[in-house]
């Protein structure tokens, strides 16, 4: 009964479905045009390109996850700009429930988006990657799902944005402040990028890029030269579901012991 109330209400939420659209939409052409950007004729030789091509084919991710946070953030503080949370908790005084199956219906949401969106960038960048010298002759497969990398790239991806999901409910639980919680997540997710630019000590950009939730979960994407990661493909994202975990937490504590 929890989950179906959390339901009806993200459902009734106008800008449900425009940020699910905006999700799958800015997936794949951010995507797309990553890809258009790279060529081989840039690189010494064909075998001298060293491009991760599933990769590039799921950049779009890193702009798409925006409506995601969007959508997470608003599903819990919507109610508390409009005074819904108060008939909220006096239907189910059981606060951990109610976190619980607000958290699940988004992420269930988020996910079901993310499937076509994921599948539309790995679509386009094999119509679009031929043309721009990445071919099976120059020693560059079209990006398969056949392919385990792939496929462990694609599921992968489509769970980051799950887990950006849990971070970002737990952070707008937590804040209680549309704004300041949206503002909060997108800090944690791409200051570090940024930062890494900046420092020029190799070992603190590894150190950084392991720790920082968009680049250790993004590692997942990661199909070609593992061993020059910073961190493996199933770690990183597991180092993304420890913020998740850890945003949820606090946001779950909160939630339970000071007032509506």
């Amino acid at each position: 009964m929890t989950a179906r109330a959390e339901w009806t209400k993200l459902r009734t939420l106008p800008s449900t479905a425009w940020l699910l659209l905006a999700l799958v939409v800015a997936t794949v052409v951010f995507s797309a045009l990553s890809v258009s950007a790279v060529d081989i004729a840039r690189c010494p030789s064909p075998t001298e390109c060293f491009e991760d091509t599933t990769r590039v084919s799921l950049w779009g991710v890193r702009v798409a996850q925006l409506a995601v946070v969007v959508l997470a953030v608003l599903a819990v503080t919507n109610e508390y700009a409009s005074g819904l949370i108060g008939t909220t908790l006096a239907a189910n005084p059981r606060r951990g429930t109610v976190l619980a199956a607000k958290a699940g219906v988004v992420t269930a949401l988020v996910l079901a988006a993310a499937v076509p969106g994921v599948l539309g960038s790995l679509l386009v960048g094999r119509m679009i990657l031929p043309g721009n010298g990445f071919s099976a002759a120059n020693g560059y497969p079209p990006p398969s799902l056949l392919d385990e990398p792939t496929l462990r790239a694609v599921i992968g991806t489509v769970l980051y944005l799950g887990l950006v999901a849990l971070l970002a409910v737990g952070v707008g639980t937590a804040l209680r402040d549309t704004a300041g919680a949206i503002v909060a997540v997108l800090v944690l997710l791409y200051t570090a990028p940024v930062l890494v630019q900046l420092i020029g000590d190799p070992k603190w950009q590894h150190r950084l890029e392991k720790a920082a939730p968009m680049t250790s979960g993004l590692a997942v994407q990661a199909t070609t030269a593992l061993e020059r990661q910073p961190i493996g493909p199933w770690a990183g994202l597991g180092v993304l579901a420890i913020w998740a975990g850890a945003a949820l937490l606090a946001g779950a504590l909160l939630f339970r012991y000071r007032d509506a």
